[in-house]
């Protein structure tokens, strides 16, 4: 149990780390607003998926990856 919530938290500040990169070069690529509004969207569509993953792993609904 222990160590599945150290991979959780681990897991969580990765993607919090790939997020906040993300989102603080985007600005520094040249792309037309719409490119822009379009990987936000798909950056927040992708951490809910990742999220929703991680919840329903905890809840016992899916099984955990094994890598």
């Amino acid at each position: 149990m222990i160590g599945t919530l150290i991979s959780i938290i681990l897991l969580l500040v990765v993607l919090g780390v790939i997020i906040w990169a993300i989102q603080s070069l985007l600005p520094l690529i040249p792309l037309p607003p719409p490119f822009h509004t379009i990987i936000n969207v798909l950056l927040t569509v992708i951490v809910v998926l990742v999220v929703v993953w991680i919840i329903a792993g905890l809840l016992g609904v899916v099984t955990p990856m094994r890598l």
